[in-house]
């Protein structure tokens, strides 16, 4: 007897996700091409579900090399949910084999706004970062198109995505964490990271904290071994309300030096903006261990002794 053929959007994926795992990736396309058809016919405004199946029929064309529909198809799945990620990451790796480095490289920093532990986005970026300065030399970053800001309601979410086992996932992305903070960064990676770190602080001079941010965590990728880019981001969190990711990168900085002093005071701060003022007064009182006379630290705990009380 043969197989009942799907009749349902949801079948249709499924089917289309069943041959994508056997490898068979027209079949997986066509699949998709048909449940995108029978969406649009019924009328119904689901902007996800359709959003997926763009993105679903991106990567088998992506896998069968068809670079420029697989393009079309993340652009398609961009405009009905923007700053999805597995979009996003197939059109850079399309960009990329086309051999269109500036718009590969938009992509993988876009990524790294909404999550920057995404391993293939900053070995991506790492990449464009290496030919666009052998093709353009120190001005590279001139022929960058605009680099999208990623709201924050966007950034490190998860999406419900077909093709990914999301327990899988969060193992994989720990290792991915990992393996990249374990990499020993050569001369030239220190090199490039200090020259990044300089553009951040350019950047927060002139008030662009969200464009600092991104010029940091470049940086950080190439090296993350110097404590003041962790704490010169946190700053900009600092300045953006994000104080969670403040304290992260402060705690960070402190791992590297015990020492900081501007790490010690951010967290500070940023611990008594999430009214956490045991731990803001701890981090204060060990500032001032090393700079007793410190005269915003001081103030600083005058206020939050005041909250405590």
């Amino acid at each position: 007897m043969a197989p009942i053929p799907p009749e349902s959007v949801e079948e249709l994926r499924t089917s289309g996700n069943q041959s994508f795992r056997n490898g068979q990736f027209a079949e997986a396309a066509t699949l998709y091409s048909r449940a995108l058809r029978m969406l649009q016919e019924q009328g119904s405004s689901d902007p996800e579900k359709e959003s997926v199946l763009y993105s679903n029929r991106a990567a088998c064309h992506l896998k069968d090399g068809n670079c420029v529909d697989c393009i079309k198809d993340c652009t398609s799945a961009l405009a009905l949910v923007p700053f999805s990620m597995k979009p996003l990451l197939r059109r850079a790796s399309a960009y990329e084999a086309l051999e269109k480095y500036p718009l590969a490289y938009v992509d993988y920093v876009t990524v790294l706004q909404i999550d920057d532990s995404v391993t293939s986005a900053l070995e991506g970026s790492s990449r464009m970062t290496r030919t666009l300065m052998d093709s353009f030399g120190p001005e590279w970053r001139l022929k960058l198109p605009s680099i999208p800001l990623v709201p924050v309601s966007s950034q490190k979410r998860w999406e419900c995505l077909p093709l990914e086992n999301h327990k899988e996932t969060s193992k994989s992305k720990s290792k991915e964490t990992t393996s990249a903070k374990s990499r020993v960064p050569s001369a030239g990676d220190v090199e490039r990271a200090r020259a990044l770190k300089e553009e951040g602080n350019e950047l927060v001079k002139k008030g662009n904290h969200k464009q600092a941010i991104e010029k940091y965590s470049e940086s950080l990728w190439f090296s993350n071994l110097e404590s003041a880019t962790y704490s010169n981001r946190a700053l900009c969190h600092l300045e953006l309300k994000q104080y969670q990711e403040a304290v992260k990168d402060c705690t960070e900085a402190l791992r590297l030096d015990g020492k900081n002093v501007k790490a010690f005071y951010r967290r500070a701060q940023a611990y008594k903006a999430l009214k956490d003022f045991r731990s803001s007064f701890a981090d204060i009182d060990s500032l001032l261990q090393i700079e007793p006379r410190n005269g915003p630290a001081r103030k600083l705990r005058q206020e939050v002794n005041r909250s405590l009380n």
